[in-house]
């Protein structure tokens, strides 16, 4: 009788892991970071902020869509059989659970630590008397004049609320000049206002790093806000709306001019959460979901500030290292730090790894083509770049120095939006050529295409090409707190291949064929697929297969097929998946090969790396793109070979430095969750690669 295992259904639900579950995972991960003694007190602060945010950002398009999608097509199911309402009812259950962990973290771990180190947020039954005078004077003269208290009746109507915004329902008792007692009022904190006030240290009582939050003065002093009458309850409240634009694009005769007149509107979309204080009266949360037409389901109730991510401001304050990551200084490499960069480029490709590898060469590679006279024109992709961007300054530099500019800004860049705008108009001005990439098609590729004037090898003169492409943004700030690759070259296929999507992007006409580079929608996702039924055929073949592949999120469901045939063929796969990952691996007879892992550490692990062993003819591609549909169908994205072999075998000299990393990996299970391994008391796998730095 044979043992060989059942043949199993490809497409069966139960072989994909929820999505939106997976990226909630994820955010438990980062959240862990804020128990780990091993990390410096104030970066677990950070952790547990971040992981705050990264809930926000949550709502604000993960569970809005969903919300949306139950209303228009309620039976819809995903890959993993869900309908949008079995996926919501989950994530209620598992964001609770996660939000509960959160302010637990925070009350009773990171709280007391912070005060053991003489970091205190005093309560106000903690406060001297000369803190209470300080506070009151604070409140009467900073506070009150910006605080509109709305009370609540037929003439004053529930008030619009801004997106995660502060606020306070009051329960007042008593009758005010007009005879009026209806109880409850609302009191909105501007934004401009700071949500932790730092005490001075002459205060009796204050430490060196004393704290109190704006919501405990509130609290303390509210009655000054309804004189004549008693303040019997304030609780604090924060509403998060649907935060996604809503443009369509088929029927926008400027998409600028209509994602101008969306971004107006992003702070008062849906209401999707509403979290509030732990202490709030039912009849009052419950007002509250009424008046935002929510379920339970939709309410947090939460025992300490209703934005953790506020918190973020306060290691700025403390000028305390020891509490800090040490100090760390990106290196330039040797190649790239001469006074002539495209000749270091000429001579042999150049890899910067982020944040160990600094930014700078970039940013010098295009001052010196704004500046150098044989640069006729300059090419470059943006998607998110920061205020200030030095990237943006060198190309109006070189518009201005009357060279050929020609920028793809993508203005559909979530949350960076207006700042997009802002860009675009700024290049415009100068003379620069600007375009939106392709309608329907976000343009997400990293790349920069110089071309410049030099002597042939005949004696005569000849147009080459020097590119730049990336894993991340050209964004300074990110690229030292993100970890990407960038490929300088000059290689003349790369660069013929970064140019012809140039043409697409701001051109017409038919898809061009490429040499060297994948590009999305159109190649990347068949060679992904080719590549890995190739190592599927060689694994059955008996010849060496492997697959080691490293990206944000994985969860396209037809390479995940591909994927689970391949490992059935025996090929061992190796992934290294920071974020929403849908691969359900380690299940008998279908992924026994298959491995993944995800890294979370002081860095953002953001890179991009495909690896196929093809029977000892090894190919490496690094990319903008994850394995996502949104990536391989929706978006313009390329992902680029690494064609010299010792930058290849350096970059897979990392990829497995992270397979074997034990300090800051986490093991996906079968099950959906995700266990830290074995510790062999290593250095986590980012404090090595600094060193090696």
């Amino acid at each position: 009788m044979s043992n060989k295992p059942p043949e199993l259904e490809l497409s069966a639900n139960d072989l994909f892991l929820n999505r939106e579950l997976s990226l909630l995972e994820f955010n438990r991960r980062v959240m862990e970071q804020a128990k780990d003694e091993a990390i410096p007190l104030l970066e677990r602060l950070k952790f547990l902020c971040i992981s705050s945010s990264n809930l926000d950002e949550f709502f604000e398009v993960r569970v809005a869509g969903l919300q949306q999608m139950a209303e228009l097509n309620p039976a819809q199911r995903g890959a993993d059989g869900m309908t949008p309402g079995e996926t919501l009812a989950a994530i209620s259950k598992r964001a609770h659970e996660l939000v509960d962990e959160q302010y637990r973290v925070f009350n009773e771990i990171v709280i007391p630590a912070l005060d053991q180190a003489q970091i205190r947020f005093l309560r106000r039954s903690e406060w001297s008397q000369d803190q209470d005078a300080w506070l009151k004077s604070y409140f009467q003269n900073e506070l009150m004049p910006v605080l509109s208290p709305l009370g609540l009746d037929p003439a004053h109507p529930f008030p619009r609320i801004l997106n995660k915004s502060l606020n306070f329902i009051v329960q007042l008792s008593g009758k005010d000049a007009f005879g009026r007692n209806t109880g409850f009022a609302i009191v909105q904190a501007p934004r401009a206002l700071p949500r932790v006030i730092q005490l001075p240290q002459s205060l009796d009582g204050s430490g060196p790093h004393d704290f109190v939050f704006l919501s405990s003065v509130i609290h303390a002093y509210v009655d000054d806000l309804f004189p004549g009458m008693e303040a019997t309850g304030c609780y604090q409240f924060r509403l998060t709306r649907n935060s996604d634009l809503l443009v369509d694009e088929e029927e926008v005769k400027d998409l600028m001019e209509a994602l101008e007149g969306e971004l107006s509107q992003r702070q008062w979309g849906d209401i999707v959460r509403l979290e509030v204080a732990h202490n709030c009266p039912e009849q009052m949360w419950q007002y509250l979901m009424d008046v935002a037409q929510l379920t339970p389901a939709d309410v947090y109730q939460v025992n300490g500030p209703v934005n953790l991510h506020r918190l973020m401001t306060i290691p700025d304050l403390i000028d305390r290292q020891e509490l800090k990551y040490a100090p760390f200084t990106p290196r330039v490499p040797k190649g790239l730090a001469g006074p002539d960069v495209f000749a270091a480029i000429r001579e042999r490709d150049q890899l910067l790894q982020h944040p160990y590898d600094s930014f700078m060469p970039v940013v010098d590679f295009l001052r010196h083509a704004a500046r150098d006279p044989r640069v006729l024109a300059i090419k470059q992709t943006l998607y998110r770049t920061g205020d200030k961007s030095a990237v943006v300054e060198a190309l109006i530099e070189a518009a201005r120095n009357g060279k050929e500019v020609t920028v793809v800004v993508e203005l559909r860049a979530r949350f960076d939006e207006e700042a997009n705008i802002d860009l675009a108009e700024q290049l415009q001005e100068v003379g620069a050529h600007v375009v939106y990439g392709v309608v329907g098609y976000k343009t997400h590729a990293k790349m920069c295409l110089v071309v410049r004037r030099e002597e042939s090898a005949s004696g005569g003169a000849a147009l080459r090409h020097y590119a730049h492409l990336g894993t991340g943004n050209y964004h300074p700030r990110t690229a030292r707190i993100y970890t990407d690759y960038g490929l300088f070259t000059s290689d003349p296929q790369i660069c013929k291949d970064v140019h012809a999507v140039f043409l697409q992007l701001t051109s017409l006409g038919k898809v061009i064929k490429l040499h060297r580079l994948l590009q999305s929608p159109f190649t990347l996702a068949k060679q992904v697929h080719a590549k890995i039924e190739r190592e599927t055929v060689n694994a059955k073949a008996g010849k060496p297969a492997r697959i080691v592949a490293k990206m944000n999120s994985l969860v396209e469901p037809e390479i995940i097929q591909a994927l689970y045939r391949a490992s059935q063929a025996g090929v061992k796969i190796d992934l290294i998946v920071r974020g929403m990952c849908s691969v359900r691996p380690g299940v008998p007879g279908l992924s026994d090969n298959i491995h993944v892992r995800s890294i979370v550490g002081r860095f953002l692990e953001h890179h991009r790396a495909y690896y196929f062993e093809n029977d000892g003819d090894a190919e490496l591609y690094l990319s903008s793109a994850d394995w996502m549909e949104r990536n391989l169908f929706r978006r313009v994205e390329v992902a680029f070979p690494i064609l010299d072999k010792k930058l290849r075998d350096r970059v897979v000299g990392h990829l497995e430095a992270y397979l074997q990393d034990t300090a800051q990996s986490w093991v996906l299970q079968a099950d959906g969750s995700y266990r830290r391994p074995d510790s062999d008391g290593g250095k986590p796998i980012q404090w090595r690669m600094m060193d090696e730095s």
